[in-house]
């Protein structure tokens, strides 16, 4: 078959590797289509996080197949298997992109997002990724059925969406809050459209493209700011009687809006980071501690999302056409990176294996 294989930084070919057998347990999976999302990009230029530095050993394995947000089409499963996860063949399916080990502290705790082992879709040797006409989920990941009425494309979609949730989650967003959402791309129009299904107050979406911003109105911002003209600052202020805004959800993984958010926020206030930074962000900590004490809090990944991002989908509520920009053949990925990398280009880039 066709596979996209990594083999380390700048370094991603086009070649002919052999099928993947059906693993004992697991499942056979015709790929439908495979996202690629900021974080592949990244990888994909070297940054430390995947690749280390003086630091921190490097975390990202090459001669593998990367994509990590998919969906597809069940070719072959064990009964076991089928049973495990209540699905047969010719089910479209997709797999939450860590495979946990299901047996180190934080497996055991429930929180399998940060498992120890962490073996993700597409970076790690025992967990290939989607960016091949087919691939095997192994027995201990986690899968849910999709419905087969959505374009491919946006039926892969549900993998950043389960992150924004989970973003969304961790900000604990009351019904008066005034929230903040930095960045419109894939991430942030997920946040936006969860920060309104929390039902928060008002929603303020940032960003510096003027096509994203109005996606995120579609999406259900109530107000959308352009950095580069607009004083956000001032129109945060505006809306909360002066205060601040109560939440500021970060999309982007850029150093800059870090800062941004720290100064946007009310004493008191949430900030909930998601963005993956290809280099260092720097900030004033004393903004978070004797000036305002904030909430600061991270999050990683989609736990326990992906049943309401599969619903939000099917549902219609996210303006996919438009979200799920480019859609290109497998052959095309050095394109389908380079277009995430514009930024102002696209919004999401799909590679469809089978085209």
């Amino acid at each position: 078959m066709q596979a996209v294989v990594c083999h380390g930084p700048e370094d991603y070919r086009l070649e002919e590797v052999a099928k993947p057998a059906l693993p004992d347990g697991g499942a056979l999976v015709r790929v439908e289509a495979v996202g690629i999302c900021a974080s592949d990009l990244k990888c994909y230029h070297g940054a430390a996080k995947f690749w280390g530095d003086e630091h921190r050993p490097a975390w990202a394995e090459t001669e593998v197949v990367p994509g990590h947000e998919f969906v597809g089409v069940v070719e072959e499963v064990g009964s076991e298997a089928a049973q495990r996860w209540g699905v047969a063949v010719g089910d479209r399916v997709t797999s939450e992109q860590i495979v946990p080990c299901w047996r180190c502290r934080y497996c055991l705790r429930g929180a399998y997002h940060t498992c120890a082992v962490h073996d993700l879709y597409g970076f790690k040797r025992r967990t290939p990724g989607a960016m091949a006409e087919f691939m095997t989920f192994p027995p201990e990941a986690i899968v849910h059925r999709i419905s087969q009425d959505l374009p491919p494309a946006h039926a892969a979609f549900v993998e950043p969406l389960s992150c924004s949730l989970h973003a969304v989650e961790r900000a604990d967003i009351q019904f008066e809050d005034v929230v903040v959402v930095a960045g419109c791309g894939p991430i942030g129009l997920g946040m936006v459209a969860g920060a309104k299904a929390k039902g928060a107050a008002h929603v303020v979406a940032l960003d510096a493209v003027a096509s994203k911003l109005e996606l995120a109105r579609r999406s259900g911002a109530d107000t959308v700011l352009d950095i580069t003209t607009d004083d956000v600052q001032e129109v945060v202020r505006g809306l909360t009687d002066g205060f601040g805004a109560d939440v500021y959800l970060e999309g982007t993984g850029h150093p800059a809006a870090v800062t941004q958010g720290l100064n946007l926020l009310r004493k008191l206030g949430t900030y909930v980071e998601y963005g993956v930074f290809g280099s260092e962000a720097s900030a004033d900590w004393s903004i978070i501690s004797d000036d305002k004490e904030l909430d600061v809090r991270g999050a990683h990944l989609g736990p326990h999302t992906w049943p309401k991002a599969i619903s939000m989908l099917e549902s219609g509520v996210l303006p996919m056409d438009d979200i799920c920009s480019h859609q290109l053949p497998l052959s095309q990925f050095q394109e389908g990176l380079d277009l995430v990398g514009s930024g102002a280009r696209s919004v999401k880039v799909s590679l469809l294996p089978g085209s």
